[in-house]
């Protein structure tokens, strides 16, 4: 699975980057977000077949605090990503006109950079927090990974400090991308009913069609991981959301965008093609 997951979206950045008539914001922003669900997999999932290799389930307290820095700071850049992606559509088809103008290679270049930096200052608030305990009730995470609340609740220090970025980073991290994203799209959809002819609704609503699916998979496995280590008290609950999240949904991201994506499917075309 790690290794279809790396070749699809390494195939997804190839296809992007050798087709001119993909030079355009949603593939630029697509190719990122392929090279960002390679880096949110490979956090994991080496470490993880290592253990089962080695029958081995520790990992050290620097291993642990980096393993959970990295994850946050790729989990953050998914939702910054599909956020901004979302925004690129509403563009798209609410301002067709002005859609060159609005989103320029300037406006795309400061929209990533954007996400970069709230990502790192995301994972790196995640990260001093953690480096602020001092002692710990418990050593064993029921987990295959360093999940940031997890780690937070094997700590004796003050659960004030914890719940506070647990739950306000949180809401500020998770439910604004995805307001941002509901907006969009209620935005997107207004806009589709406006359209005259059935053909033309259908043609507008399938270039958000890819995107729709891979954000419903994202947070879908999102939340039923946060629901999963607040609510179950179930380890292989928690283990199989975890597993969907950081394993299954970077593997099927490459197969939605390229099996319902026209462009993309004859940008690989004739990518095969012209390497045999």
């Amino acid at each position: 699975m790690y290794m279809v997951t790396v070749l699809g979206n390494l195939l997804i950045i190839l296809a992007v980057s050798s087709d001119s008539h993909l030079h355009t914001p949603m593939y630029f922003f697509l190719s990122n977000l392929a090279i960002v669900d390679i880096g949110f997999i490979s956090t994991t999932v080496p470490k993880m077949v290592v253990d089962i290799s080695a029958h081995s389930r520790v990992i050290s307290y620097v291993g642990c605090l980096t393993q959970m820095s990295l994850l946050t700071f790729f989990v953050s850049m998914d939702d910054a990503l599909l956020t901004v992606m979302a925004y690129d559509r509403f563009v798209a088809i609410c301002h067709p006109l002005h859609y060159a103008a609005i989103m320029n290679p300037h406006r795309c270049v400061f929209l990533l950079l954007l996400s970069v930096f709230f990502s790192l200052f995301n994972s790196q608030l995640h990260n001093l927090v953690a480096l602020q305990f001092t002692c710990f009730k418990d050593v064993e995470i029921i987990n295959v990974f360093c999940y940031p609340s997890q780690v937070f609740s094997l700590s004796c220090s003050d659960i004030l400090l914890k719940n506070m970025v647990t739950y306000f980073v949180g809401a500020i991290f998770g439910f604004i991308p995805m307001l941002g994203i509901l907006f969009s799209y209620y935005k997107i959809v207004s806009s589709i009913l406006q359209i005259p002819s059935s053909g033309g609704r259908y043609k507008a609503f399938s270039t958000c069609s890819s995107h729709v699916l891979v954000v419903c998979l994202f947070y879908g496995a999102s939340i039923g991981v946060y629901l999963g280590s607040e609510v179950s008290h179930s380890p292989k609950n928690v283990m199989v959301a975890s597993l969907m999240c950081t394993v299954v949904t970077p593997m099927l991201n490459p197969f939605i965008y390229s099996l319902r994506n026209r462009d993309i499917g004859s940008a690989l075309w004739r990518l095969c093609s012209w390497r045999m």
